[in-house]
């Protein structure tokens, strides 16, 4: 499938190139107006109350969003179509295929497997002149016109080495989860438009089965009746859970898929949605760059692996960055990055958590990244925070007070009076505000030390999110624990409140960036890296 880059900006070009899309925009004129065409949608669509907007995603795929006041949002994916003449034909096509791919090598390299399919497919067909019949042999292929051609081709990618009817989805950059209930429609969710219905639909039993296995078989961990429920990661890093058979989902197999982002979502644009304020993003870099222990908390799905994967660029880039994770979901910009995950294959074989935050400790790392802290690797992590090796990970909690609860708890088990090697704890949720679900960063908390006679954390807000407004307050303004008692001395400084003007350079360099539209992660990452090794000479622009 094409990339983002090869998007079509012009609707009459891409019309005329796909007829398809064509049938589709002129058939939805009729009924509801003429569709506006956009290439990149802008989250202030959030707020729009009617929208009929079309939308390319990769080659011949097309979205078409139709939202309408007092009404749920349709998704329809617009993609090429087979009559049944056409269907004959491909079925024809892949009996050649499988026929001739016997007596094919290999290749050494996965990733060729889509060229090595092209040249099969065109082995076996040839473009010529239309004629009468739908087919002519020549040379023993299999005649076809410019058009079937490539929507042949389309076929043959989708299904046998993309996701088949999933394609349209796996390919959209503005969705985040995918969920499939049983026998019926799939539901997305948008980041712009959030749940939304789509045109996708497993009609039966026997076609969702089908899928399922085939799905799960390809990422070796073949759902059946004796295997019911499947944890995998997809080959683009998407994560998915697979339930199989109506004894346990009772509307039909099931499955939701939590779709991967190779290029992470930058600070900017974390700070541009106001998930958080350029001030606590200016904290967080100081405290980042400083080696502080921070917690990202939150509960299902309020973006705190997002929220981690954004503030990672703040730590310094010759660091060595040690990750840790169960699926891959943190990407890190720096050359010196140690990716590791664990690994279930059998009780001997094993790899947990625990194990790779053990070997953590003899690799010499600046920073160990875990993606969730859930167990007793809890307890490993803290100790890496006493022997001085700094830990940044996301954490299953909606206040600090419940962070400290399961930290000190069963199955983690840290002793209360070791708690304050965390430093900072962010509490980021999703949030229903003005009519829309937004994530928020609700509180930064800094954890001070533990006092024997009330036996209890002391820590201190710094920043809280106030709901009436949507801003975020800087509680800790000439009071904070971290900068003035610990960065600003390991710095060295005399007067300990001048940490505060580097802070405040720092949230001028966001501002610039986002006035200057400055979003791509890797973008965002150079000027950071390059403001850390060289000062505000580095930067693209004056502050």
């Amino acid at each position: 499938m094409e990339e983002k880059k090869d998007l079509i900006e012009n609707f009459d070009e891409a019309k005329a190139k796909f007829a398809h899309l064509s049938k589709y925009a002129a058939d939805i004129a009729k009924l509801e107006g003429e569709p506006r065409y956009l290439v990149e949608l802008d989250r202030s669509m959030k707020s729009m109350e009617d929208v009929n907007l079309i939308y390319p995603v990769g080659g011949p795929i097309f979205i078409h969003i139709l939202k309408k006041k007092g009404k749920g949002t349709k998704y329809h994916a617009i993609e090429p179509f087979m009559d049944e003449k056409e269907k004959e034909l491909f079925d024809e096509i892949l009996d050649k295929l499988i026929e001739i791919a016997n007596h094919h090598p290999v290749p050494p390299d996965f990733k060729q497997i889509d060229k090595v399919f092209i040249q099969l497919f065109n082995d076996v067909v040839v473009i010529g002149e239309k004629k009468k019949s739908l087919i002519k042999q020549i040379d023993n292929r299999i005649y076809l016109d410019k058009a079937q051609y490539e929507k042949m081709k389309y076929f043959i990618l989708r299904n046998r080495l993309g996701y088949g009817k999933l394609e349209p989805l796996l390919n959209d950059p503005y969705l985040e989860d995918i969920h499939c209930t049983g026998v019926g429609h799939i539901m997305t969710v948008h980041k712009i438009f959030e749940m939304v219905h789509t045109n996708i639909i497993f009609k039966d039993d026997l076609t969702l089965n089908k899928y399922i296995v085939e799905i799960t078989e390809r990422v070796e961990r073949p759902a059946s009746d004796a295997h019911s429920i499947v944890d995998a990661m997809m080959p683009d890093g998407s994560r998915a859970n697979f339930i199989y058979g109506r004894d346990i989902s009772l509307e039909g197999s099931s499955f939701t898929l939590r779709k991967f982002s190779e290029v992470p979502i930058s600070i900017t644009q974390i700070v541009n949605w106001g998930t958080m304020s350029s001030e606590v993003a200016a904290y967080l870099w100081i405290a980042l760059e400083n080696g502080m222990n921070v917690f990202v908390c939150g509960e299902t799905a309020s973006g705190k692996t997002t929220t981690l994967n954004a503030i990672s660029a703040f730590i310094k880039p010759d660091d060595k960055v040690y990750t840790v994770e169960n699926t891959p979901e943190v990407t890190m910009p720096h050359a010196c990055w140690q990716h590791l995950l664990t690994r279930e294959a059998g009780k001997s074989s094993d790899v947990s958590y625990e194990d790779l935050l053990i070997a953590s400790l003899r690799s010499r790392p600046n920073y160990i990244l875990v993606g969730e802290i859930r167990g007793v690797e809890g307890s490993i992590a803290f100790q890496a925070m006493q022997t001085g090796h700094p830990v940044m990970s996301t954490f299953h909690a909606g206040n600090v007070t419940t962070m400290i609860q399961r930290i000190t708890g069963d199955p983690i088990n840290v002793p209360i009076t070791f708690v304050d090697n965390l430093n900072i704890a962010l509490i980021q949720m999703a949030v229903f505000h003005e009519g829309h679900f937004l994530r928020r960063v609700l509180s930064v908390t800094e954890l001070e030390r533990y006092y024997q006679p009330a036996k209890k954390m002391v820590t201190r807000e710094v920043f809280e999110w106030n709901p009436v407004k949507d801003k975020h307050n800087f509680k800790g303004l000439f009071n904070s624990y971290i900068l003035e008692n610990k960065i600003a001395k390991i710095l060295g400084y005399e007067d300990t409140r001048k940490i505060y003007d580097e802070m405040e350079i720092r949230r001028k360099i966001i501002d610039k960036m986002i006035e200057e539209k400055i979003f791509n992660y890797y973008d965002v990452w150079e000027i950071i890296k390059n403001f850390h090794r060289g000062g505000k000479k580095t930067l693209p622009f004056n502050i």
